[in-house]
């Protein structure tokens, strides 16, 4: 619907003024919120490569503490793997130990039943042998000597049984100390793998601490961001809004314009045929023209060159 058809044309430019004024206040506010933007986007975006940088620094950071994570858990596997073999030569060597102390009193035993060594033994039953055998003596003496060899060959035999036990003994302690310094020496890759255990350990928890720290800086970051966002939406809320309004005021601008132009044309046509005339009216009555009559005068057709 045309509204200007009824207005003057004083009403009509101060129409144009007014929706001029209008525009120009719109425009300059929407450049001012573009502005803003501008500069909270600048800021926005040094702090979101701020963030970012951070957040890669957490990422590479993380993947650093799970290696030395997965090689600390690799450690602590090795560890008890050799704890168990050190606990299964303990047994044995438990077992050893037992098995001595159980040879040890047999072999004690032996020793008290045979009250002497093979060697002294063997020397009085040869003695005791030789008489026995070579020397004539009478019955009764015979009789106690062959009781005395039987003894002997008795306590000689439990000896020799105490002897062989206690070869046994003598086996089972260079036994048992190989498998003490075995157990020993696993003790001793224990100790050292746990040292590197340990340092990796505190460099994971090193790094998780960093990692912490990190992401702290880079949630202050990610706060400022959304301080921002906070800020500029409102802003951002304005732009569309006065976007439509620019458009439907020049639109409308264009309308007063357009009606302003058709007067000042009708303005302008009437002025050119006022001037047709008088020129006309110069050239019936005195033939004295000016440049411009002439000019009209050509233009509508009157003379030619």
């Amino acid at each position: 619907m045309d509204n200007t058809s009824p207005l003057s044309e004083k009403e009509l430019k101060n129409k144009v003024n007014e929706l001029r004024t209008q525009l120009n206040h719109n425009e300059r506010a929407l450049k001012s919120a573009f502005n803003d933007l501008r500069m909270h986007r600048t800021n926005v975006d040094e702090i979101k490569q701020k963030r970012d940088d951070l957040n890669a620094r957490v990422k590479q950071k993380v993947a650093e503490a799970k290696k030395l994570k997965e090689e600390r858990d690799r450690i602590n596997k090795e560890i008890a793997q050799i704890k168990e073999e050190r606990d299964r030569l303990k047994s044995e060597n438990d077992n050893k130990i037992e098995t001595i102390s159980k040879l040890k009193s047999k072999r004690n035993g032996l020793n008290q039943e045979s009250k002497g060594s093979v060697d002294s033994l063997s020397k009085a039953y040869k003695d005791e042998l030789d008489v026995f055998l070579k020397e004539d003596i009478p019955l009764n003496h015979e009789i106690n000597l062959f009781a005395r060899l039987k003894d002997l060959g008795y306590r000689l035999k439990t000896a020799s049984n105490a002897d062989d036990v206690h070869e046994q003994i003598i086996e089972s302690y260079v036994s048992s100390k190989d498998i003490y310094e075995q157990s020993n020496d696993l003790s001793t890759k224990i100790k050292s793998l746990a040292e590197k255990s340990q340092l990796y350990h505190e460099q994971m928890i090193a790094q998780f601490k960093e990692v912490d720290e990190l992401r702290k800086e880079a949630d202050t970051y990610h706060a400022q961001i959304k301080e921002i966002y906070a800020t500029t939406d409102p802003i951002r809320a304005k732009i569309d809004p006065l976007k439509e309004s620019i458009n439907k005021l020049r639109a409308e601008l264009d309308v007063y314009l357009e009606k302003l132009n058709e007067i000042q044309a009708e303005k302008d046509k009437k002025k050119m045929e006022d001037k047709h005339i008088q020129a006309k009216e110069k050239l019936e009555n005195t033939g004295k023209m000016s440049l411009e009559d002439l000019k009209v005068l050509m233009e509508k057709g009157d003379l030619e060159l």
